[in-house]
């Protein structure tokens, strides 16, 4: 039932910004050298490693580590990527991560290959039995503002809570959040 409601919601989604995101494609492109698209490694479903895309927000040649490590972080971003940071616009392309089947709209965020003390906590608490979600109980709890002890204490209540109304929950909290761009601190 996931997998229908995720596959729905996915192709709603993708229709409703195919412009948008046409749009922002462009834009990245004639104010910033590099492609539209970034990849990024992930760590996904059974700690499995997967190509996430996100449309670029960062300068090309910029550290590959968690933003919240880079000092001085404005020097990295592109024109646009601070914006599209904060109205979490760099998100959309994720939808096709759904689409494929690499991500549920509702789950953990995924991880990047290299944060090995998230990962590992991750996998005392089971939580990589869980398909990575392009919003989450962590987000909607604080996002950038958490450690990393509190996003996995927010990912296993999520294992432990999960349901249908529980992602509709997180989901209608995200669109608030988002409206609101709240806990966006980078």
């Amino acid at each position: 039932m996931k997998r229908f409601i995720d596959l729905s919601l996915a192709i709603l989604i993708a229709l409703l910004f195919l412009i948008p995101m046409i749009l922002i494609a462009l834009l990245i492109r004639l104010t910033s050298s590099g492609q539209a698209i970034y990849w990024s490694k992930r760590v996904g479903y059974n700690n499995n490693i997967f190509n996430m895309p996100k449309f670029r927000t960062m300068r090309i040649n910029s550290p590959v580590v968690a933003t919240h490590l880079i000092k001085n972080i404005d020097e990295y971003y592109s024109p646009i990527g601070s914006f599209l940071r904060r109205t979490s616009l760099d998100e959309l392309p994720q939808i096709f991560s759904v689409l494929k089947g690499d991500m549920s709209i509702v789950g953990p965020r995924p991880a990047l290959f290299n944060q090995d003390d998230l990962i590992q906590l991750r996998k005392e608490k089971g939580i990589m039995k869980l398909l990575p979600g392009i919003t989450g109980w962590a987000q909607v709890n604080g996002r950038d503002d958490l450690s990393i002890p509190e996003k996995v204490y927010y990912d296993k209540e999520y294992l432990d809570k999960k349901s249908f109304k529980f992602d509709l929950k997180i989901i209608f909290l995200t669109i608030f959040k988002v409206i609101k761009s709240s806990n966006i601190s980078h």
